[in-house]
């Protein structure tokens, strides 16, 4: 686990294996409130990621956002999660509002969540193939047709 800080907030790398302990210490550090939870694809990103020493580049990484109101603090925990194995705990026992947040995650990146109590899809249909979010999702178009004429008047 390293722990740094970017525009004044704790951001904490830890691993998949660390992710839970590491958030209960911060539940128990009056992070009370779970404000987002996210998921990034760098399949196609060539940039510096801002990594600490020792902790390994995977395709995916998970984001969350803790808010402590006592401390008037945010704290960002960010758990690289390999292509190969993409999954995670759900944080679901700690923060019951985090449900919504790891479906939308699974939904649009495929990225399951461990002993989540309903893991199904939440914005796509239940038969849809794939995850829209993931770089290597194609690209789809719907045809747009307009209709009448809507010339300029001068």
């Amino acid at each position: 686990m390293s722990t740094d800080f970017s525009r004044e907030q704790r951001v904490v790398h830890c691993t998949r294996a660390e992710y839970v302990a590491t958030v209960r210490a911060l539940l128990a550090d009056t992070f009370s409130m779970c404000v987002d939870l996210t998921a990034v694809d760098y399949l196609t990103y060539a940039g510096d990621r801002s990594l600490p020493t020792g902790v390994a580049a995977e395709r995916f990484e998970v984001v969350v956002n803790l808010l402590s109101i006592e401390k008037r603090e945010r704290a960002r925990v960010r758990v690289q999660v390999p292509a190969d194995d993409a999954s995670i705990a759900t944080l679901f026992d700690m923060y019951p509002g985090s449900e919504a947040m790891e479906r939308e995650v699974y939904d649009m990146f495929g990225i399951v969540f461990t002993d989540h109590p309903d893991l199904t899809r939440i914005l796509m249909p239940e038969d849809w193939d794939g995850f829209p979010l993931r770089k290597d999702y194609d690209q789809g178009r719907i045809p747009v047709q307009f209709s009448g004429d809507f010339a300029v008047q001068s």
